[in-house]
């Protein structure tokens, strides 16, 4: 019986790999994020970056599902005081996939977990007339992908994902004690092309 079962699996493993698609491409585009504060420490505004980097993406045909994963050199920050202070990650996203449509178009929409760790920009600044007298981004940072968008001929996604950061990427030192503030927050529009 442990026979039957596991040549079972087996086989459908087998089959769903047969007809599964591996692709592996390049994804780019623009990112527009600020950071979030829990309180008013500052007033931010948005800022201006991009994200570039490989990926792969797995589906099975049949069910429309699939996964995708990227490592993507991302640039977020945030802009005050006339002084834009951006910081350099390298991103982690895993998104579970759902397509639908013809050979031609599918739509599609992702979510998933990303991770980040910060390999650039300004680490420290002085914000000037403002209370804080440090202001520190952290190395590691977390957070939620939500993504729709459309493929074209199998080989050019076009898409917006909204990043919800649900870690704290930056700290603040005020009269020798420090805190953890400022989730990274914001959108990107990007076009990957699949090989």
């Amino acid at each position: 019986m442990r026979k039957v079962v596991l040549l079972s699996v087996l086989m459908a493993l087998f089959s769903i790999s047969a007809f599964s698609q591996l692709k592996f491409g390049v994804k780019g585009g623009v990112n527009i994020s600020s950071v979030h504060f829990s309180e008013e420490i500052l007033n931010s505004d948005n800022i201006t970056g991009f994200h570039i980097g490989p990926m792969m993406e797995f589906m099975v045909p049949v069910a429309g599902l699939g996964v995708d994963a990227a490592v993507l050199y991302s640039q977020k920050g945030l802009s005050t005081a006339g002084e834009t202070m951006k910081t350099d990650y390298i991103e982690i996203p895993v998104n579970l996939k759902w397509k639908c449509g013809i050979p031609i178009i599918k739509f599609y929409a992702a979510a998933g977990p990303y991770i980040g760790f910060k390999v650039g920009g300004k680490s420290l600044w002085d914000i000037p007339g403002s209370m804080i007298s440090e202001f520190k981004a952290k190395n590691f940072s977390a957070g939620l992908n939500f993504s729709a968008g459309v493929e074209v001929l199998s080989h050019l996604q076009v898409g917006l994902t909204y990043g919800l950061g649900l870690t704290d990427n930056y700290s603040v030192t005020r009269m020798s004690i420090s805190e953890d503030i400022g989730k990274n927050r914001g959108w990107l529009v990007s076009a990957a092309i699949l090989f």
